[in-house]
């Protein structure tokens, strides 16, 4: 008897306690898993543009990689064989190697041969146009990653301000105030943050990558022809 007093007892203090918990919207929910799908719906209208810097971060990085890993393939056997018919005499035969060799290099060569008999600054003052014709081709568009490091996060903040001028728009309107809405509504509107934030911090290490490929292919052009105009001018020391 006594045993089931205290049952009753327990139960009537948790339906007390649940009760005040309710009016209070203070209830425990069950704890819900977390996926990025429903993370992304949840981010709203901004998630679009966000979405959009992303795959065009993705599609410029990856043109630009394959684009400038394949304008310095091949060029270390180049500059060996137009050295040969340099040497041997065979113009011709350098400048049909120069231009089969579809790279940034061969064509600043050829320019370089097609000059010979001219003045070395001349020969110089060509090559170094190519180059730099080159270079810009190379530096294509990777502007652009820079400009979506930048953008991303801010669409990303523009959400969650705009989120939390929701939540506080509704809370005038409703007089609900409790702790549950304002959690689940700031939880939500953060979302656009995080995936702003990922997207500029992505961009920014894709625009650095691309820039060191770029620079390596500089360095390397530079090298390459001040060793052609050094060529060139050994038979005259």
């Amino acid at each position: 008897m006594t045993l089931l007093f205290i049952q009753a007892q327990a139960a009537d203090t948790a339906h007390k306690l649940l009760d005040t918990a309710n009016r209070a919207g203070q209830v425990v929910a069950p704890k819900a898993d977390l996926h990025v799908g429903s993370l992304i719906l949840a981010g709203g209208v901004v998630m679009i543009p966000i979405g959009i810097l992303a795959i065009l971060a993705f599609v410029i990085f990856f043109e630009r990689y394959f684009t400038i890993r394949n304008a310095s393939k091949n060029e270390n056997n180049l500059m060996l064989q137009v050295r040969s018919s340099i040497v041997s005499g065979n113009l011709e035969s350098a400048v049909a190697l120069c231009r089969s060799n579809n790279s940034p290099l061969g064509r600043m060569l050829q320019k370089g041969l097609l000059r010979i008999g001219r003045p070395i600054k001349d020969i110089e003052g060509a090559i170094e146009n190519v180059g730099k014709l080159e270079v810009s081709k190379l530096e294509k568009n990777i502007g652009i990653l820079g400009i979506v490091a930048g953008i991303a996060p801010m669409f990303g903040f523009l959400g969650t301000i705009a989120g939390v001028i929701k939540i506080f728009f509704d809370i005038s309107t409703t007089d609900n105030f409790s702790i549950g809405t304002i959690s689940g509504g700031l939880y939500v509107k953060m979302i656009t943050s995080a995936a702003g934030l990922t997207v500029g911090i992505i961009a920014y290490v894709f625009y650095h990558i691309l820039n060191m490929m770029v620079d390596k292919v500089i360095l390397r052009l530079e090298t390459d022809a001040i060793e052609f105009i050094d060529l060139l001018e050994e038979p005259t020391k």
